[in-house]
């Protein structure tokens, strides 16, 4: 689908409720392969790549407004009815812009693993973006080093339902995980002990059995 200068890759499986799912930076939509299969059972999912992730395109500078501008636009020009939007890491960021400047597009959103500042990242790995950055020159990776930068006034300003999650030894340093939720009004935080940055998200079932509890609460809240 062609959006906001860019092609954009999806895929869309099954029916129903319509739900967006938005991967972390270097991945693709196919890290969510076990996690659409059993949503597909009673919602439409769409799994879409990211620009300049995967199969969609996107050349030049990458910033997680212009994916938040690719996600809008695929929203709207697909038609969904207010669809539950799931990020995680860049995903989640890109869900919280949503969230802050079209929450009338969403029902709601989770996010995993998300951070509003670089410094929300825990040292050891902000070392290792630059490390990696030096030799690479990579786009994506210049993207984690100097974005995002999401105010707390515009945290408090969500009025969409939101459900922070994080692993407790996530990458983002759990203060600033509890951060996000304490500033997002009426939000839900889940620290899980044990899981990482990745562990419970790629390719894992236990991410369905801790968001299909929320999405069902969103659906008997509206009413559908």
């Amino acid at each position: 689908m062609r959006t906001n200068g860019v092609d954009i890759f999806y895929e869309k499986t099954g029916e129903g409720r319509p739900c967006v799912l938005l991967h972390g930076n270097g991945e693709s939509h196919e890290i969510f392969d076990v996690l659409t299969e059993e949503l597909s059972k009673d919602h439409a999912v769409y799994a879409m790549d990211s620009r300049g992730h995967g199969r969609s395109t996107g050349e030049g500078d990458l910033s997680y407004e212009l994916m938040m501008e690719d996600t809008a636009g695929l929203i709207r020009q697909l038609g969904l009815d207010k669809p539950f939007v799931y990020g995680f890491s860049d995903g989640g960021i890109v869900a919280l812009l949503i969230a802050i400047r079209y929450p009338d597009i969403v029902s709601g959103i989770a996010v995993s693993g998300a951070n509003l500042r670089p410094d929300g990242v825990r040292g050891a790995y902000l070392l290792i973006f630059r490390l990696i950055h030096l030799f690479t020159r990579s786009r994506k990776v210049k993207m984690m080093m100097t974005q995002p930068d999401i105010k707390d006034e515009e945290l408090e300003g969500i009025s969409v339902p939101v459900l922070v999650l994080a692993g407790s030894r996530d990458l983002v340093k759990e203060e600033h995980t509890r951060h996000i939720a304490k500033h997002i009004r009426g939000s839900e935080l889940r620290v899980l002990e044990g899981e990482s940055h990745t562990s419970y998200v790629v390719r894992s079932r236990k991410l369905y059995g801790i968001l299909k509890p929320f999405m069902d609460k969103l659906e008997a809240l509206s009413g559908k």
